[in-house]
């Protein structure tokens, strides 16, 4: 049984860290660092930055950030496939959703072990008001997320129905 949720899991978290890397591999051979290119005018743009902190930025400027942040990345990679193991086979949202999380987490680990930050692209915005830039893993874990949080929900559907 375990052993079909990771067959379910490593292509899945595999393809992630491919289209991660892949995609910043191409932003960081292509563009200049803050170059951007306008896609959907006044919404979207391919924008070449690089993240040194958590989530919109937090904790950029700590001394200490780059092992803080490959440790919590390493404890929730592990926390994640520990969580893995416990789901039933029945579960496959949530399956599913880890293995989303699993591989967002592996692709901007790498990052930070190889470059000491995070390459982001994505920029969505409203003329000038801007969303922080986000990559193919960050997407990934927020689906995966978001499955969770439905596969929760269903089951507390199911269990009142029970």
């Amino acid at each position: 049984m375990m052993i079909a949720r990771l067959r379910l899991a490593l292509p899945i978290a595999g393809l992630v860290v491919f289209f991660d890397q892949l995609s910043k591999l191409y932003i960081d051979r292509h563009f200049v660092l803050h170059e951007s290119l306008e896609v959907v005018k006044n919404f979207f743009h391919i924008t070449y930055v690089r993240n040194k902190g958590a989530a919109f930025g937090m904790l950029a400027d700590s001394a200490f950030r780059i092992p803080f942040f490959i440790a919590v990345a390493l404890l929730a990679i592990a926390g994640i496939l520990w969580y893995l193991f416990q789901v039933t086979d029945e579960q496959r949202d949530q399956q599913i959703g880890l293995s989303l999380v699993l591989g967002g987490a592996i692709g901007n680990l790498i990052d930070r072990v190889r470059l000491g930050e995070v390459v982001d692209f994505l920029d969505v915005h409203w003329y000038r008001h801007h969303w922080p830039a986000f990559n193919v893993a960050d997407i990934a874990i927020c689906v995966g997320v978001g499955l969770l949080l439905l596969g929760m929900w269903r089951s507390e559907r199911q269990a009142k129905r029970d």
